[in-house]
């Protein structure tokens, strides 16, 4: 276990800036990580779809967006203030660790609400725990990274954490799949992702903050430490503007992924087996580029240049399903959204790693950067809803999440100081 020093002038160099990971400490970190992501996406895929669908079959959009967006509301909370939590907490086992398991915890509790929710009220007050707690591992494990890789293998770290998400996506979907039941998808969901931290727990490779370099609390300062000033970080505010615009366009496309292929394409087999195939197409060819594109960005030292045109060539997939409205033009691009999204999973996280403000408070400038996760799940459905509804269907809203995708890989450029 490493010891973090107050600052640098102590004189002793920080995690990351020297070390190089071991290949069993990524593994169990990435497994980790994928837990996380089967807690999120089990329920996301299908299972909140279904259960939206159960209790409000002529409301399903409707009361799917209020769930999905309250618990991105609280999701867009959490995670910077867990991970500011986590940069001061002085537990002998270190500082990340003591999250990243309460985290699970927490996390398996919300599933299980889920389960045996008996209406939209426990099932709402039962996702926005799920995200609560699941934040807390997400920004503990998300932290790590920086605090123990050093920004040459970031890339490459950052694209084992793109195959963990999207395995996580792939697992999750496959799971609530093929549990049979709402109930059960949820119960099996939990179970795997508190076996997933295990072994990284298992481990106790962390870094310790000592109770001498823990900063004294105020709650003015701690609060008003979550808003950095774009004008001062520059690099910072383009970065998480490219990211708030390149998730909403994904969450845009993805959150209605089950109704497009009923209600637009048709789909005359099962609609969450169609689901179920279209992300294991898109998991093949992102598997294919997200460790290659990361290990070629750290060789090249060149980050924007790949986030620039895999943002295009997600764009380019969603403008794909305004277009192409049937199985066929599905497939096809989901297998061009894998390969754009490996690339940008990879490399986006590499970058956003070089223009953190502060050393010393990762997890909360993380945190952060992870509300440009959190928040387009939010405005998704307030999107989505009237578009679907009232603006054009489903043609219209996929040209628009392209459109927005376009915008953010452009203002890529703007970020100075990454190469």
């Amino acid at each position: 276990m490493t010891v973090e020093p107050g600052a640098r002038a102590l004189g002793r160099p920080r995690p990351g800036e020297g070390e190089r990971p071991g290949g069993r400490w990524v593994g169990a970190l990435s497994l980790a990580n994928l837990g996380v992501w089967v807690g999120w996406f089990g329920p996301l895929q299908l299972l909140l779809a279904r259960q939206a669908e159960h209790f409000t079959p002529d409301h399903k959009a409707s009361t799917l967006a209020v769930v999905t967006g309250m618990g991105a509301a609280v999701s867009m909370v959490a995670n910077p203030v867990f991970g500011a939590l986590s940069d001061r907490t002085t537990a002998r086992v270190g500082r990340r660790i003591p999250w990243v398991v309460a985290g699970g915890a927490g996390g398996v509790a919300g599933l299980l609400v889920l389960a045996w929710a008996p209406g939209v009220a426990v099932m709402t007050a039962g996702w926005c725990l799920v995200q609560l707690a699941l934040n807390a591992s997400f920004a503990a494990l998300t932290a790590a990274v920086p605090d123990q890789v050093p920004p040459r293998r970031r890339g490459m770290v950052g694209g084992w954490l793109g195959v963990s998400q999207v395995g996580g996506i792939l697992v999750g979907t496959a799971l609530a799949t093929a549990a049979g039941g709402i109930s059960v998808g949820y119960v099996v969901c939990a179970a795997f992702s508190l076996l997933a931290v295990v072994p990284y727990v298992a481990m106790r490779r962390d870094t310790r903050l000592l109770p001498a370099d823990q900063p004294t609390f105020h709650w003015r300062e701690f609060i008003s430490g979550f808003w950095i000033d774009p004008r001062r970080f520059p690099d910072f505010g383009w970065a998480w503007l490219t990211r708030f615009l390149m998730n909403l366009s994904y969450s845009i496309s993805t959150m209605y992924l089950l109704y497009y292929l009923t209600d637009a394409v048709h789909y005359e087999g099962d609609a969450d087996t169609g689901v179920l195939i279209l992300t294991a197409l898109d998991a093949v060819t992102l598997l294919g580029t997200v460790v290659i594109s990361g290990i070629w960005s750290d060789r090249t030292g060149r980050r924007k240049v790949f986030v620039v045109w895999s943002g295009l060539v997600i764009s380019a997939a969603t403008l794909l399903l305004a277009v192409w409205q049937t199985w066929t033009g599905a497939v096809v691009a989901s297998l061009i959204l894998g390969v754009g999204y490996g690339v940008y999973t990879s490399v986006d996280f590499a970058l956003l790693t070089a223009v953190l403000p502060s050393a010393t408070d990762r997890g909360r400038d993380l945190g952060l950067i992870n509300i440009a996760n959190a928040l387009p799940q939010v405005l998704a459905p307030a999107i989505a809803a009237p578009v679907v509804t009232h603006l054009g269907g489903y043609g219209v809203l996929y040209a628009l999440a392209g459109a927005i995708g376009v915008g953010g890989s452009l203002l890529v450029g703007r970020i100075r100081g990454v190469g």
